[in-house]
């Protein structure tokens, strides 16, 4: 909220009173002979430093005093903005200052606000010079009341009424109160475009961003009027028509009307559609560099077809983002249409200046209160001291957008004044909570209570550094895991990451007795980035497998212990590579993930490899408004030697992240008590379609999905199939809460067994697939 400059505080009243008082002084207090100054004495100051007012003075003891001299000490102290009055008296050539305090502000306050944040208020009063601790000064206060009133307007809250109250305390201090009505927001009840005839109403009212009161509204408050939104409105509609030809499209009018009680506004727009054009050709002129074929590539207006605003303003994109590429910043494309009204036809011409080229002198970074610079920085592309290259700033800005520290990443380019080669890179980023702490509880007739829990922060400190802590625990298992992550463990981008975790495992029996498995262990991996999308991952770690209990064990742990023992070491060596191109970690709409990690343990008494593959590809369509995901993943495990595969590293299937419908980890061999232990094969598909609430526009946050899942887990001794495969199908909802990304799903199973476990509803924190 932008609140009136402190340097505009005397309105024209203010002023003329000021004025007059001044001009009253010189007859009282120096309108008298010159003198030199015996002594300076200061009266009626309560706070303020006597240092202050001697500073401000135009002389010093000694020097003549004149009258020039004693109005410009009156208007110096005045400026201070300390006082509220000033007098200049002479006794036997001692000048003494008189002057009177303004009132310093004691609290700022605020009550009945619910549409803003206070801190926010806080922040922006006090660059207006309205906080504690500062002097009192009503023409501020009036303003910052009548903008406080102006913001509630763009948020269609006509009916807000704000009330500033001056309360006076102890020791010349004052207490300032905003008090506010809010009201409701008035909604926007009809909307009507009148003139249209080439396309239906309903249609190009679905372009707007601002709707009528529906039944999504609620949340996406897209029913409350704001100017700016009607303009971006008017703007989505000026392009539906030009990218169909009609260049000579106008709206002619816009009539808001409220209704008394300020609680409805009905919105009129009146517009000339014109005659469709159709391109007849292209030319590009000015300076091309000597690369006229390379230029000429890049226009994606064809002759022949209609008129289409978007690919002009594709070509002037692609047109400057190419001149940026070779140092050119400021690069300027000027599309020029020559239209034959009679034929319906239009010339175009695209003009180009490419300006001059530049170096980048610096690069500022603003916004960032927790994040350090250098985590900033290091995310950078474009360095100081060299060319500009928009490629490179692209990127810059890209791979800040995908730390996900940041809910907003700006990238501007400033010239430097007085040179006519350099600029500067003005970053400026919106941070976001980067911590999340989870507790989630459930219940199941095998596992009865299950209680899980995490502490997770991707930005500690503000170093860019990921710590986590997540723990899980129910009747049969529990897991305790401690996380750090290092991004830059090197200054050329090599990560580290360490974990430690204890795991137990304590298999059920109908038999009554207890068995446990006990895994303590640790590894770390380091993370080489081979280009700006790839990563090869090497690793090494080190775990324990114990088991504990009777001697009378089922028939899988039994054959587990014959092989490794009641205690087993190994020691698994990691190597795995991926490329992440996703436009987006949480909510990707285009792009694609692949993974291959690799564990082998050659060492130690557990002796096998495990591989894990993953695919993810995203497919925007329908102008991004919807997007179509696939996740493809497939795990395998052996023993080696004559060593059978080690259960504790089996794969799980079914539930979120799996085939959903089907119950968390039910997917696969069963024990024969009756418990899920997994397979050292995994298969799953899975596929999702994701869709914008109704009512909600293309906010990402919030999206409804259909999903189709296919997958199984099988045993080592098990033939791997088609036939075995299990099939979902169902609904969702994607929401990116503030705990973190949330998804709940319904479906139900397609191909199934009778004893599989089905679970038609399920729910989920974590990340997508």
């Amino acid at each position: 909220m932008s609140l009136p400059d402190p340097a505009h505080r005397l309105n024209p009243l203010i002023a003329c009173v000021a004025a007059a008082a001044l001009s009253a002084i010189p007859s009282l207090a120096w309108a008298i002979d010159p003198f030199s100054i015996k002594d300076i004495r200061v009266e009626g100051l309560q706070r303020s430093d006597p240092g202050t007012v001697f500073a401000a003075l135009p002389f010093r003891v000694g020097d003549l005093y004149n009258e020039e001299k004693g109005a410009a000490a009156v208007r110096a102290l005045f400026a201070t903005g300390l006082f509220k009055d000033v007098r200049l008296q002479v006794e036997d050539q001692v000048l003494v200052v008189v002057v009177e305090e303004r009132p310093i502000i004691g609290s700022v306050n605020f009550a009945g606000i619910k549409e803003f944040d206070k801190d926010t208020l806080v922040k922006a009063l006090k660059d207006a010079g309205i906080s504690e601790g500062q002097p009192f000064d009503r023409a501020l206060v009036d303003r910052a009341e009548q903008e406080i009133k102006r913001q509630y307007l763009t948020r269609s809250l006509y009916g807000a009424e704000v009330v500033t109250t001056v309360t006076p305390q102890e020791r010349n201090r004052v207490s300032v109160t905003f008090t506010t009505t809010e009201g409701e927001p008035a909604k926007i009840r009809e909307m009507r475009i009148l003139g249209a005839k080439v396309f239906k109403e309903k249609d190009l009212l679905e372009l707007f961003e601002q709707t009528t009161t529906g039944w999504f509204t609620w949340y996406s408050k897209r029913d409350r009027y704001a100017r700016s939104k009607l303009n971006a409105d008017l703007e989505s509609l000026r392009a539906h028509y030009t990218n169909r030809g009609y260049l000579e499209f106008a709206v002619e009018s816009t009539q808001v009307t409220m209704s008394p009680d300020k609680q409805s506004i009905s919105i009129m727009v009146s517009v000339r559609e014109g005659q469709p054009y159709t391109v007849t050709g292209v030319k590009l002129e000015g300076e091309l560099l000597g690369r006229d074929d390379e230029f000429k590539a890049l226009i994606a207006v064809k002759p022949g077809s209609p008129y289409r605003s978007q690919d002009v303003a594709e070509t002037q994109r692609r047109i400057t983002e190419r001149f940026g590429v070779y140092g050119y910043a400021f690069a300027r494309v000027e599309a020029r249409q020559d239209m034959n009204r009679e034929t319906g036809q239009v010339e175009l011409t695209l003009v180009v200046d490419p300006g001059r080229r530049a170096y980048v002198r610096r690069i500022n970074i603003a916004g960032n209160t927790t994040t350090r610079d250098e985590v900033i920085r290091r995310e950078f592309r474009q360095f100081e001291s060299s060319w500009y290259d928009g490629r490179k700033i692209k990127l810059s800005k890209e791979r800040l957008e995908r730390m996900a520290y940041f809910k907003d990443v700006n990238i501007e380019t400033q010239e430097v004044p007085g040179t006519a080669d350099q600029v500067d890179l003005n970053a400026s980023v919106t941070e976001k909570a980067t911590g999340n702490f989870q507790i989630g509880a459930g219940y199941s007739s095998l596992e009865r209570l299950t209680v899980s829990g995490s502490l997770q922060k991707e930005n500690f400190l503000g170093t860019g550094h990921y710590l986590g802590l997540q723990v899980n625990s129910s009747r049969f298992n529990r897991n305790l895991v401690v996380s750090t992550v290092d991004p830059y463990f090197t200054k050329d981008g090599v990560s580290r990451a360490l974990d430690v975790f204890y795991r137990t495992s304590r298999p059920y029996n109908t038999q009554g007795e207890t068995y446990e498995l006990m895994t303590p262990g640790a590894a770390i991996r380091f993370g080489v980035p081979f280009s700006e999308v790839d990563t090869v991952f090497m690793g090494i770690g080190a775990e324990q497998t114990r088991i504990k209990g009777s001697a009378a064990l089922p028939n899988l742990y039994f054959l587990y212990r014959e092989n490794f023992g009641s205690n087993s070491t190994s020691f698994p060596l990691t190597v795995g590579w991926a490329r992440d191109e996703r436009d987006n970690v949480l909510t990707p709409s285009r792009g694609r993930l692949q993974r291959i990690n690799l564990e082998l343990s050659a060492l130690g008494d557990a002796q096998y490899t495990r591989t894990n593959l993953q695919y993810q590809q995203y497919f925007p369509f329908w102008n991004r408004k919807l997007t179509l995901g696939v996740n493809a993943e497939l795990g395998w495990g052996a023993g080696l030697g004559n060593k059978p595969y080690p259960i504790f590293k089996n794969f799980y299937g079914g539930g979120l992240g799996s085939v959903r419908v089907f119950q968390q980890g039910s997917l696969g061999p069963v024990d024969v008590t009756g418990a899920y232990i997994g397979g050292s094969r995994r298969f799953n598909l899975n596929s999702e379609l994701y869709v914008p609430v109704p009512g909600t526009g293309n906010d990402k946050s919030l999206r409804l999905f259909g999903f189709a899942d296919a997958g199984n887990v099988w045993a080592e001794t098990e033939r791997v199939d088609v036939e075995s495969l299990r099939v979902a199908a169902g609904i969702g909802l994607s929401w990116i809460s503030p705990v973190g990304p949330l998804k709940l799903s319904w479906g139900v199973p397609v191909k199934y067994r009778p004893q599989d476990r089905i679970q038609r509803f399920q729910f989920q924190i974590g990340t997508a697939f």
